[in-house]
């Protein structure tokens, strides 16, 4: 017979004899005398599950039945096995409990901070600390505005400049007097690239004009009437103003909206003879379900939808914009086409047109070509963008000077056209 000893450290055998196995008797034996696993009184055996409820041979004993309580030895019910009828056992480990643990991460003291530096505590003057602190953040206000505004950021500039040089004198920090350096050329670089976007001087010499397009505007709306004039399906000048705004409304995607006011106001008494011959020459596609005077009679809340082949997606593109600058371009053309004194006149498609590519290839102060006076613009190319000849372009210039458009009677001699944009014009001006 073997012996060994299970899971609890208790001894278990395999049935033979020996000396061992009388060592378990004789404990079976002291464990008896104690009152540890003694039998109910029926003589069946009590077990404990290992989740507390006594045998099914424990609940039918005599004893149980009965409700008596079980035989009293000094030792708790939990040590004996033994559980009054309807209880179970709950000598389960607990969760040890305490106060609740504060957290290992100390909290941060928010320090201010410009241009990644430190602002002490302890800096004098105070004045400076104070203005340091602001300063850094004005400059992270600014950071998170939707536009930019490049005069709102040359002030901080200066500011930052300013602050800086006082706090190089104070701590005599070499570097703070670099960083005050730096901060005075990008205030200088910032306002110049104000001026260039508003079109005004870089000292701010002259009236400050509110320009609708920028430098950068100014180049596309120059490429869009360059692809025009070269591009035209067809060569008269009302074809030509169409195709313009067409393009304009289509220039990203190849798609855009018109409606019969729009076509009407660019085009109108010729409006409909010219939508047909562009979609006939395969340049302008209408959906399926719409005619040219479906077009010509829809209106703002349903417009039409125009289709320009060769500015679809599949296409070579011809421009490179976003979609503010495609509206702005837009916007700007429409305003051109449809000036109040140039409606008053009852001028023509040749005589707006005209007036588009004077506003777009004009300077800061108006003058054709940018290059000063005798600059000019070349009569061919002129002409050509209008749907003229060459020798019919000072008639239409004379139209617009008649309407304000120019300041005085414009000049073609040499091959030339010179000129200025009258003062009212300059808020429209290509910024050449």
């Amino acid at each position: 017979m073997s012996a060994g000893t299970g899971d609890r450290g208790e001894l278990f055998v395999d049935g033979t004899g020996g000396g061992r196995t009388d060592g378990v008797a004789a404990g079976r034996t002291r464990r008896s005398a104690a009152g540890v696993g003694r039998a109910p009184a029926g003589g069946g055996a009590a077990v404990m599950f290992s989740d507390g409820v006594p045998s099914p041979s424990h609940s039918h004993s005599p004893a149980a039945a009965s409700g008596a309580p079980a035989e009293s030895t000094g030792v708790p019910a939990e040590s004996t096995g033994v559980l009054a009828e309807g209880t179970r056992s709950t000598a389960l480990p607990r969760a040890r409990t305490g106060p609740p643990r504060r957290g290992s991460r100390r909290e941060k003291k928010s320090w201010p901070k410009i241009a990644q530096r430190i602002v002490p505590d302890d800096l004098q003057p105070e004045v400076l600390r104070l203005e340091l602190t602001e300063l850094g953040d004005a400059f992270r206000a600014y950071q998170r505005r939707p536009e930019p505004d490049l005069a709102v950021l040359a002030e901080l500039h200066d500011r930052k400049a300013r602050a800086f040089a006082l706090w190089a004198d104070v701590t005599d920090d070499a570097s703070l007097r670099e960083e005050a350096d730096r901060a005075v050329a990008a205030a200088r670089t910032t306002r110049e690239m104000d001026a260039n976007r508003r079109g005004v001087p870089v000292g701010g010499e002259g009236p400050v004009i509110e320009r609708l397009l920028t430098r950068g505007q100014g180049v596309h709306a120059r490429t869009v009437l360059e692809h025009v004039r070269v591009g035209s399906p067809l060569p008269g000048a009302e074809a030509r103003l169409a195709v313009l705004m067409l393009t304009l409304r289509a220039a990203r995607a190849g798609t855009g909206n018109v409606t019969g006011q729009d076509l009407g106001g660019w085009l109108q008494g010729d409006a409909e003879r010219v939508l047909r011959e562009l979609v006939d020459v395969g340049w302008l596609l209408l959906p399926e379900d719409v005619t040219a005077d479906d077009a010509l009679t829809s209106r703002a809340e349903e417009p039409a939808q125009v289709t320009v082949p060769s500015l679809l997606a599949g296409a070579p593109r011809p421009f490179f914009f976003g979609k503010v600058t495609r509206a702005r371009l837009s916007g700007w053309a429409q305003k051109v086409v449809g000036d109040r004194k140039l409606r008053k006149k009852k001028a023509g498609a040749a005589t707006r047109l005209l007036a588009v590519y004077t506003a777009a290839h004009s300077g800061p102060g108006g003058c054709l070509g940018g290059g000063g006076e005798d600059a000019g613009l070349a009569l061919d190319e002129v002409a050509q963008f209008c749907g003229l000849r060459p020798e019919e372009v000072a008639e239409h210039a004379g139209l617009l000077t008649a309407a304000g458009w120019l300041e005085e009677e414009a000049d073609t001699a040499d091959g030339r056209l010179r000129g200025r944009l009258a003062e009212r014009v300059l808020p429209l001006s290509g910024l050449l």
